[in-house]
This record gives structure tokens, sequence and C-alpha cells, in this order.
């Protein structure tokens, strides 16, 4: 028995007996036996005739229920009863049976001691059984990275991806075998020693040789892969007094200097543009740059390289990296904006955006959440002012709450359309995947990195930031209802919703027991799975924020959908072409950021929220944590 009761055992024992079954006699006898009362009875001439009374009166009640029945039943026996007599035999029979009715029985209560044993006998969880649920759930996690890298190494290793039903690897990303530097992070979180040996060893031996020979990549892509990829390494093997995750693999400077001579070649972009907006295409090979043939570039693209030049010219003590990827969003700054929403393209030569059409999907996304993780990154260091970043941001967040959100019809799901013609045309009810982004940016934005519940007890949260979280969340839900609302439980590509200006008939997602069945539709050609990370980042992001389990139990059934439907037995796993048919057809690709986003966010979202804190570290695109640095 526990020393630190706040009651003895004889306190539990008394607890129990006031609710033991004790019979009308045994209550009589023991009350009227008992040494005081018969003491003070026999002492107090007025007790002595209440007792009698009260005997009298009990006699009295007894005689008369007794002849009431005898008469109706003899009345009855002759034909002659009636109803009213009946009733009223009936009535007098429920109010003496009242009177003598048994008081309820209640559980007994249990000491400290006995409510562990009970719990445990019965089989209910305690507490600690949930986070030990959770740690499972983890290494299903884990076990699915294992199989999605040995699938990648066994068809695909060097090359940018794998597709594991034709067994063959792919360049798309201009090889520079990105899934090995977008997984290797992950296998360092993971604890994966012997993962993080063969990625680092491919890395040391291969990838540097890749940089100098190669020709064109995408900027953006490149950046936030690969050199994003790198510096997160570093950083996690212990560069910079980082974190020491990786046991194997090489030394954190061989990360560096590759990190280094790749971002020499990717400032060309900068240096080659006559504007500040840097070109979208660069020859690593010889160090040039180009625009794309439309001549222009995607907005989210040039301000979606910033946190990682940051951080490398931080490490390096070279502000060059800094100054080039810093000048883009100072010169973001000057450009007129439309409630602080900005159209999707912006051209290199002329620094002007192009165009009107206005979203948060593609090539709009980024550049809204750099606003606010740059400003996280930068606002305790001394190198400059950059309230400005937090400003746009708080800006374009109104923008999007007065201009873009919308509720679905009939059961008013939260979400964000576009503005294809620009803000004076309609509003389309499209909202593409990548749009899941926002309920993770929007608290962060609220709580920089904080919990929710430390946030309010220090009192940092304005009424304003309180009615953008209830946006994030309500966000989050809808994100998860375009997986549920399926027949395989996985999201496609793009979602339609109905409103009182649009409904489709006849393009649901295929699951019928869904509420919202009819609130999101879904059209033949947007239908595929590329495995996005986004939905699983904001479930991530929202718990640690929220510390609400339904986010983590969200993103497991968002996993054993992945599981059941995407997984590649020989190894790996598969985009899909149709989330609304079962079996689906597979797409035979595996995208980089399954191993890179999805499952590290999944991975962190089921684990102690201790690992890479949100108030610490910030995320970059791609989900490589690049540490905050104060002053």
């Amino acid at each position: 028995m526990s020393k630190s009761l706040p009651y003895s055992m004889k306190d539990v024992h008394y607890d129990n007996a006031k609710f033991r079954h004790r019979s009308l006699f045994k209550v009589i006898t023991q009350t009227l036996l008992t040494s005081n009362m018969r003491r003070e009875c026999l002492s107090c001439s007025t007790g002595k005739f209440l007792g009698l009374l009260m005997i009298f009166g009990l006699a009295c009640l007894m005689l008369t229920h007794t002849n009431k029945a005898h008469s109706v039943s003899d009345g009855l026996a002759k034909g002659i009863g009636t109803n009213e007599e009946h009733k009223e035999v009936t009535d007098v029979g429920i109010r003496f049976k009242k009177l003598f009715r048994r008081a309820p029985r209640l559980p007994p209560r249990l000491s400290p001691d006995e409510k562990i044993i009970h719990r445990n006998f019965t089989g209910k969880l305690k507490e600690p059984n949930v986070e030990e649920q959770w740690k499972a759930r983890q290494q299903n996690v884990k076990d699915a990275f294992t199989h999605a890298w040995s699938g990648y190494k066994k068809f695909a290793m060097g090359y940018d991806e794998l597709m594991p039903v034709s067994r063959l690897g792919v360049d798309g990303l201009g090889g520079l075998g990105a899934t090995v530097v977008d997984a290797l992070d992950t296998a360092m979180i993971m604890g994966l020693d012997e993962v993080v040996s063969e990625a680092g060893s491919w890395i040391e031996s291969h990838l540097l040789d890749r940089i100098r020979q190669k020709g064109q990549v995408n900027l953006f892509e490149t950046t936030i892969r690969v050199l994003g990829g790198l510096l997160s390494a570093y950083h996690l093997s212990g560069g910079d007094q980082g974190m020491t995750l990786a046991q194997k693999g090489p030394k954190p400077t061989i990360y560096l200097d590759i990190a280094k001579n790749l971002a020499d070649r990717l400032l060309s972009a900068f240096t080659s543009s006559p504007t500040a907006i840097p070109f979208s295409d660069v020859v690593l090979r010889d160090s040039s740059a180009h625009s794309a043939p439309d001549g222009l570039s995607s907005t989210s693209e040039v301000s979606t390289l910033q946190l990682e030049f940051n951080y490398l010219s931080a490490i390096s003590g070279d502000p060059k990296y800094s100054t080039e990827g810093m000048k883009v969003l100072a010169h973001l700054k000057t450009l007129p904006k439309t409630e602080g929403l900005v159209p999707i393209y912006i051209s290199p030569h002329s620094g002007e955006f192009s165009g009107e059409n206005i979203r948060l999907g593609s090539r709009g996304d980024s550049y809204y959440e750099y606003l606010i993780k740059v400003w996280l990154q930068l606002r305790d260091t001394q190198d400059g002012n950059f309230t400005y970043l937090h400003d746009m941001y708080e800006e374009a967040m109104r923008g999007v709450k007065h201009m873009l959100v919308q509720k679905s019809i009939p059961s008013e799901l939260v979400f964000v359309g576009e503005l294809p013609v620009g803000p004076k045309g309609y509003l389309s009810p499209k909202m593409d995947h990548l749009v899941c982004f926002l309920p993770g940016t929007l608290a962060l934005g609220v709580t920089k990195g904080l919990t929710k519940e430390k946030a309010m007890k220090d009192n940092l949260l304005t009424f304003e930031d309180l009615e953008n979280l209830k946006l994030a969340e309500d966000l989050t839900k809808t994100c998860f209802e375009m997986y549920s609302v399926t027949s395989t439980g996985l999201a496609p590509e793009i979602a339609y919703f109905h409103t009182k200006d649009y409904f489709e008939s006849g393009l649901d997602g295929g699951n019928k027991s869904s509420e919202y069945v009819n609130d999101i539709i879904i059209k033949h050609a947007d239908r595929h799975n590329l495995l996005r990370p986004e939905t699983v980042e904001s479930l991530f992001v929202l718990y640690r924020i929220t510390q609400d389990p339904k986010y983590r139990e969200w993103g497991w059934h968002i996993f054993e959908s992945f599981e059941k439907y995407t997984k590649v037995e020989s190894g790996g796993y598969s985009s899909l072409d149709d989330v609304t048919t079962v079996p689906p057809p597979k797409r035979d690709k595996m995208e980089t950021f399954f191993l890179g986003e999805t499952l590290k966010y999944l991975y962190l979202l089921f684990g102690d929220s201790s690992v890479i804190p949100l108030d610490k570290f910030v995320f970059n695109t791609e989900a490589h944590p690049l540490p905050i640095k104060s002053s």
C-alpha cells in the first residue's frame, strides 16, 4: 500500500460499508439495538413515545393494505370489482413498495493501489501503454522507410528516382541521385545507421563528380532537395556543433564541402539575371544559367531558396549565399500586391509579376511558407531588420481569409480557392493537395513553434492568432477528408468543392459512407496520388502545437492506406493513377519526397515531441530541418 494515500484503509472500508445491502429487519434492529440509541431512548420519555408511535403507524399501514387487498380480491372473485378499486390497490401497493425500496448499489471505492491492479486485470490501457502503441506505429513507419530504401538500393541506386513496378531507375531531376540525398536526414532521424552509411558513402564517392559533369538542373528543385539535404545532414551528423544522430557515414565537413561546391554553381542563376529575380535553370558543369522557355520564373521557386542559402552562409562564414537569396525577398517587398497575395509568375528580365493568376497551389505555395519561416530563421540574429517578412506574411494571411477562403455545401468544409483571372474575377473552388501545407504554416505563424498551451500561458497570442489557429484546424480537417472521401483513403492531386455556384454530379471519391461525399468533387484528370507530404506535414505541426491526439490518428489512417495500396512487394512504394477505384492502378514512380518528407513527418508525428523541436528548427519546403541560429 502506498504511503502517500490521502486517506486510510479504514476510510475505504467505511465508504464501502455505506453501500452494502442490508435487509429492512437488520436496519431496524441495528438501529434500535445500538448502544447509544438504546441509552438515549430509555432515558427520554419523548423518545419512548415517538418509538411507540412509529411502531403503531407501521402496523396500521400494513393492516390497511391487507384489508383493502382482501376486499378487492373478494370483489373480483364475485365479479363486482371495478377498475377504480383495482387502480386504488395498485397505487397503494406501489407507494408501499417505494417506502421499503432498496438503496441503489454503488461500486466499491478502491484505493489507488487497488485501482492499478483492477485496471490491469480488466485489460484497460494504462497511460504508458498509449505511448507504447505510438512507438509501435512509429516502428511501422521506420519499416516502411527501410522497405522503400531497399527497393531503391536494389534497382535504382544513384538514379534520381525509383520505378518500383518496372524495377528501374530514372533521372528526372538532373541526375544527382536526388533520392539518396533527400532520404539521408530521414535515415539519421530514424537511427538507421546502415542506410546512413550507404547513402553517405555514395554521396562521398559520387556526388561531387556528378555535380561537375551534369548539365541542366532546376534551381528550385536542386536547392530544396539536394542542397537542403546536404545542409541538414551536415548539422544532424554533428557539424556546426549540431546534433549527432548519425553514428556512421562521412564526416560532417564532407557534406559541407559538397554543398558549397553545388551552391557556387547555383549562384549563377542570380548573378546572370539582369534583376534580383534569378533564372530558373542552371547548367552545372559550366556554371551558367538561363530562363525557362517562356522567359518566366515561378513566384514560389524564386522565393523558396533563402532558408538554405542563409544557413550555408552562417556555417561557411561566406555571406554571398545569403546576400543573393535575400535580395529576392527584398525586391518582392517592393512589388504591388492584392491584400498581400501575388501572381504565380514573375519575370527575371523585368523583375515584375506576370499575369494575374493567384493561388496557393503549384507555383504559389511556398512563397507564403518561406515568408514566415525565413523570418523565424533570422529574427534572433544581428544580421539586419527582417520584420518586413513577418508583415508581408500577416498581410497575405489576411488576404487569404478575405479573398480565398470559402465553405462547401452541404457540410461546410473550409477550403482555399483560386483566382485564375485575378482579384476582380471569379473564385474557383479548386484546391490542390499542395495547399495542405497551409494549415501547418498558419499554426507555426501563430505560436512560432511553441505549444499552444505555453504560448497562451505566456500571454503571447492575439485574437488574430487564435483566429488563424482555428482556420488551421479547419483546413487540416478538410485536407484529411480529401483522403477519407475516396475508396482507397488516399487523396487526389486536386479536388474541387461543391458551392452554390459549382457542382458536378457523378464525380465523388467513391467512399459513399463519407459524410462529405457530396462536398468534394474529383475530376478524372485529377485522381492520381503522388505520395505527397503536405497533409501529414500539417498533421505533424498541428499535433506538436495543439497536442490534440486526433492528428496522430488521422496520420495513422493515411499511413495504413499508403501501406495497403502503394506498397510494392519487391521494394519501394508507387504513385497511383486513380484513388477512387479499388484496386488502384499504379503509376510506377516513387517520388524522392516520399522518403524525404512523407515518411519523415509521419515518423515525427508518432514520436516524442522533443525530437527536432519546432522552436529550435525550421523545416525547409522539402522537410530538411535546419537549426534556428540565435545571435
